[in-house]
């Protein structure tokens, strides 16, 4: 519909034609009725000359008649009222009638109950931590502006809502709320003053339940489905209490979920872009002035829906159909996030009053079908076809592959691409270390080649799982990795992955063919991979078929270094052996393990503890990791003699933390890496709790030092090296003899050379190397 057209102004009169209309039409009717008292003045006026006659002459039958008349005269004015009110409701009844029996006739002239919906401005405000929200929020503004409406996008933090939102009720803009939900169901922290201060105002008497009365707006959240309990509060939240203040919702509030799995359209992003498009929907149609889909009679049975304009109820059967669709080749089982209406909706002001209104046929179709899919999904619910992580007896196999969702999606695939990793399958990855290309120039290797003997030119980082259940702030990936709990995505082939992996890996060694500094030797000796650090990213334990996938490292003679965050206890337990076993110990309570860690799990720490346990039944090598960061973890000692009690490690290795740079993701900064004498007096202490281990090495160069149970003590020497040739040997008696022949950590031990030990003057530093220094050069942190 035009709105220059349906609602043109005459300059002279500032009033619309809709106005003039019924002006015109009431100066009519009054006329008439002057028209009808001038006729009534005259026949007074006559019959008043008559009786002036009368006095003077004989009285005539019409004289009679006419005075009889005059006499009676208040009786004929009731009944001409009486007559000219009767006529004047039918005429206002039939035009009613005429007005609600055609549409079009409503459309080109507006009723009373009518209004007009104009748009001056867009304002969009983001919540962000990482910068999602931020860039969805550029992006949305962009797309306003194309449809010609200015956009603003606004940081909430710049922004007063005590002294600016209430301006926006009357200046005929549209807010847009982009907000993610942080750590614990909290808000990012810039929006966290915008969020306590409308949770308040939205109790507070003095602000009152009108105080946003007008504002319209609409909210998008950000947030994760594999926190439970937390999922997308902050965006539930300022729906809630917005509306609280009586802001008028321009649509359903929009939820984007991280967790490809329960995602709508597969990733946060794609959520998004179809909350977008509705939006700007929604947009045009206020843009373009669009009745009220309730002119007050939604109490007396009229549905909302029968009242809609014929456009709009084609356009949201086709939305309908469209989503019907979808539902039906995803064959997803999950809640739709993108239009989730808040409980609120239903249950606004005149609630009540909607108890007994009437339901439509069509209505009523649509509540039986929804009714049947919730029922169809509540069935499927008990068999829903999702890899749990206990793995008993190896391989689980996995039905309706096909169905399920890829763990990588496009816009992480590109984040981690940009990071330097070769991404293999739906979830696994490979990146060469630094450590291998400093090794293969001659200029030193890790502290894996320092405590344990590797050769780190020959070893490959990989993991065959990029998720993770924590989100620690000290992570190297600044959480581009994908999180769950367990495995619910898409599964490649232990044998692919194997495979692609070290493809993958010998194409990066090739591409430091004649680059000055590598020695020839050690060239051709890392073509032929012998260590797979499963450290890389992520939680590789959560993989299902991770033991097939060491099985296949084993039949190549390739040792295996794996890394969990112990959060899998049963899956630590069923895990076959492995050259070397690691747990993250990050924390050594609970309060700061959530800090550091930011576990998804809610049982975290029982499942922390129970896994130490479960490493403390391992024959093979077992090592405690432990993370020290500068006031937040190093005050803990009792605390961390406590835990290593229970899990009783061969190995402790102690490491500051390595500064990732800037993330908004984390908090820490380089206050909070210790030195490496800070690290050095945190083992000696440590060690003088522990009387069953002693500080066996130590490598500066990685701010890292190595606490060795004395059993690796041999007649006064450190035996922390490996046998590797041993423990492949060992590995593959085991199997042929399945598994009733074990070895234990002592079987493939080698003896440590004296510059690893700790108080060598080489402090860790292989001799046959070059030390190198960096000078005014970024820090490359990657490595294991």
């Amino acid at each position: 519909m035009n709105y220059t057209s349906q609602h043109a102004h005459w300059p002279e009169t500032g009033c619309t034609q809709h106005q003039l209309q019924r002006t015109v039409y009431f100066n009519t009717l009054n006329a008439a009725m002057l028209s009808f008292f001038v006729i009534i003045t005259l026949c007074i006026h006559c019959v008043s000359a008559a009786d002036t006659k009368v006095s003077q002459n004989a009285l005539s039958p019409s004289e009679s008649c006419l005075k009889s008349v005059w006499h009676n005269r208040l009786y004929l004015y009731s009944a001409a009222a009486l007559v000219f009110g009767i006529w004047f409701s039918l005429k206002v009844a039939q035009k009613k009638k005429r007005f609600s029996d055609d549409p079009k006739a409503g459309k080109s002239n507006d009723s009373f109950a009518d209004t007009l919906s104009h748009v001056s401005a867009v304002k969009i405000f983001y919540g962000s931590q990482t910068g999602t929200a931020k860039g969805f929020a550029v992006e949305l503004s962009e797309a306003v502006k194309k449809s010609g409406v200015p956009a603003e996008v606004i940081d909430i933090k710049d922004y007063d809502p005590d002294d600016q939102l209430a301006d926006e009720c009357t200046n005929k803009s549209v807010c847009v709320f982009l907000l993610a939900t942080y750590t614990d169901g909290q808000p990012t922290e810039n929006a966290e003053w915008f969020c306590k201060w409308l949770q308040e105002a939205s109790t507070d008497f003095r602000y009152g339940k009108t105080f946003l009365k007008g504002l319209r707006y609409a909210v998008f959240g950000l947030g994760n489905s594999v926190y439970v309990g937390h999922y997308n509060t902050v965006g539930t939240n300022v729906d809630k209490w917005l509306w609280m203040l009586s802001a008028v919702r321009v649509m359903t509030r929009g939820e984007g979920d991280c967790n490809v799995v329960k995602s709508r359209n597969g990733s946060v992003q794609a959520d998004f872009v179809a909350w977008k498009v509705k939006f700007l929907m929604r947009l045009q149609a206020l843009v373009e002035g669009e009745k009220k889909s309730c002119s007050g009679n939604c109490k007396t049975g009229g549905s909302r829906k029968s009242q809609r304009s014929d456009g709009q109820k084609e356009e949201e059967e086709e939305e309908e159909e469209e989503e019907e669709e979808e539902k039906e080749n995803n064959n997803s089982s999950e809640a739709d996030p993108v239009e989730s209406s808040s409980d609120e909706e239903e249950s606004g002001p005149g609630a009540g009053k909607k108890s007994g209104s009437v339901i439509d046929m069509e209505d009523l179709g649509n509540i039986m079908s929804r009714a049947k899919r919730a029922k169809s999904k509540a069935g499927q619910g008990d068999q829903s076809q999702m890899v749990k992580l206990s793995k008993v007896n190896g391989v689980k196999t996995i039905e309706d592959e096909g169905e399920r969702r890829e763990m990588i999606t496009p816009a992480l695939r590109e984040a981690l691409t940009k990071q330097g990793y070769k991404l293999i399958g739906s979830h696994s990855g490979v990146k060469l270390c630094r450590w291998t290309k400093s090794m293969l120039r001659g200029r030193g290797g890790c502290y894996k080649h320092t405590f344990y003997g590797i050769e780190s030119h020959r070893c490959m980082e990989t993991t065959p799982s990029l998720a993770c259940a924590n989100k620690c702030v000290f992570c190297w990936r600044h959480h581009t990795n994908p999180v769950g709990t367990e495995w619910r995505w898409k599964m490649d082939p232990a044998e692919k992955i194997l495979q692609d992996a070290t493809e993958k890996h010998q194409s990066m060694i090739r591409q430091f063919r004649g680059v000055p500094g590598v020695q020839p030797e050690r060239y051709e000796e890392g073509l032929a991979v012998r260590h797979c650090a499963l450290s890389l990213v992520g939680e590789p334990i959560m993989y299902p078929e991770i033991n097939a996938f060491i099985r296949l490292l084993h039949c190549r003679r390739v040792s295996s270094f794996l890394v969990t965050n112990a959060q899998f206890p049963e899956e630590i337990r069923s895990l076959v052996p492995v050259t070397q076993l690691y747990v993250s110990v990050d924390a050594s309570t609970k309060d700061s393990l959530k800090k550091i860690d930011r576990p998804l799990f809610k049982d975290f720490w029982p499942r922390f503890l129970d896994s130490l346990r479960a490493l403390g039944e391992k024959r093979q090598r077992t090592v405690y990791r432990l993370t020290l960061v500068k006031a937040w973890n190093v005050e803990e000692m009792q605390s961390y003699s406590e835990l290593i009690a229970l899990g009783q490690p061969d190995f402790i290795e102690v490491k500051g933390v390595t500064y990732c740079g800037e993330s908004a993701a984390s908090s820490l900064t380089m206050a909070n890496v210790p030195w490496h004498q800070e690290v050095v007096s945190f083992v000696q202490q440590l060690a003088d709790m522990l009387p069953q281990y002693e500080i066996a090495c130590e490598h500066e160069h990685s701010n890292c030092l190595l606490l060795a149970h004395t059993k690796f003590k041999v007649d006064g020497e450190w035996w922390t090296w490996i046998d590797y040739e041993r423990f492949q040997d060992l590995v593959q008696v085991q199997e042929e003899n399945g598994g009733q022949r074990g070895f234990s950590a002592l079987d493939y031990m080698a003896k440590t050379p004296g510059w690893a030990l700790f108080g060598a003057h080489e402090q860790g530093f292989d001799p046959a190397d070059t030390r190198f220094q960096r000078r005014n050069k970024t820090k490359d942190i990657s490595g294991c």
